[in-house]
């Protein structure tokens, strides 16, 4: 879920910087490795909701382990200075969206498997193309409201009657989706901020509501968390350690390739998606779900690849 993609070939919902991305095969392994780790982030949280720990609760212990970690790993080699955001407000607002798309995604997978909760969340950089016209102030493109078009089409058959996908965790993907979109829209207002400053950010804006709140949750969820096992427990403290590296991994790969090289690897989260829902759960997709979710990925790819060739006739004209 924390997969999180900031629009098309930043999936991780950072603000990246351009950097000299002279090593691609080095950006495209560190992407991939992020996408298992956050994938392995999403089955934990999967498994730990199972086991009786309460959706608050999880999210809790996922911000607060990503903020602890971030920051200690963080502000001794960058200095404090990594932590003031040029637009604080609208950073609140970015981790606001961001805490309310990780409520909603593992509210989804309480009902749905890995791989159609994963497939859906796809809809959300294409949601991001078709209204930047108007939130943006993009030019209005025709491709990216087919492409958009093709991908909500790719989600119909997803999510089609007879599916066997319980109807309320369709409500919550959607949603799921569109709180990422609105984290991306908002990611590319903070785009002046260093990526690790946006990163803990977003750990803190969920820590400190969740925190708030602790006084509520935490008594009625006292009696679940006492019969967790010690695996359990372990495997709901790495929630916030896989986020955390998951989102860390993301950065170095666009530190080493560029957006439009890890573009089309992005997509492969769905592999890993599914592959830890079939070795946990033994679910593996039908063929007509997996006809969606490819609908889904080759309409990312292709409106990704387009763009990439604008920005790139954008660049030769400028010169």
């Amino acid at each position: 879920m924390q997969q999180a993609r900031a629009g098309l070939g930043k999936p991780s919902g950072l603000s990246h910087p351009q950097a000299a991305a002279s090593r691609p095969l080095v950006g495209v392994l560190l992407l991939i490795l992020s996408l298992w780790t956050l994938s392995c982030l999403d089955a934990s949280g999967k498994w730990v909701m199972a086991a009786g720990v309460p959706l608050l609760v999880l999210c809790w212990v996922r911000y607060v382990v990503h903020l602890i970690l971030v920051t200690a790993l963080i502000v001794p080699a960058r200095g404090a200075a990594i932590l003031r955001a040029k637009r604080p407000r609208d950073q609140i607002l970015r981790g606001a969206a961001m805490f309310c798309a990780t409520l909603m995604f593992f509210t989804t997978l309480r009902y749905l498997h890995q791989a159609e909760a994963t497939a859906i969340n796809f809809l959300a950089p294409l949601i991001v193309l078709s209204v930047a016209p108007w939130i943006l102030r993009e030019p209005p493109r025709l491709s990216r409201w087919i492409a958009c078009g093709v991908a909500f089409l790719g989600v119909l058959i997803v999510i089609r009657p007879g599916g066997g996908l319980d109807p309320v965790g369709v409500v919550f993907g959607l949603l799921t989706a569109l709180c990422f979109a609105a984290q991306f829209i908002l990611t590319r207002r903070v785009a002046s901020d260093d990526a690790y400053t946006s990163l803990i950010w977003s750990g803190l804006v969920g820590t400190v509501c969740l925190t708030a709140a602790l006084p509520f949750i935490l008594p009625p969820a006292l009696p679940a968390l006492a019969q967790l096992s010690p695996l359990n427990w372990l495997v709901l403290i790495s929630t916030g350690l896989s986020g955390a590296l998951g989102h860390l991994l993301q950065i170095a790969a666009y530190r080493n390739a560029s957006a439009s090289t890890l573009a089309p690897f992005v997509y492969l989260q769905i592999v890993s998606a599914t592959t830890m829902g079939w070795l946990l759960w033994g679910h593996f997709p039908d063929a007509l779900t997996w006809l969606g979710i490819a609908i889904i990925c080759a309409s990312g790819i292709v409106i990704g690849m387009l763009e990439w060739r604008r920005a790139g006739r954008r660049q030769d004209q400028g010169r």
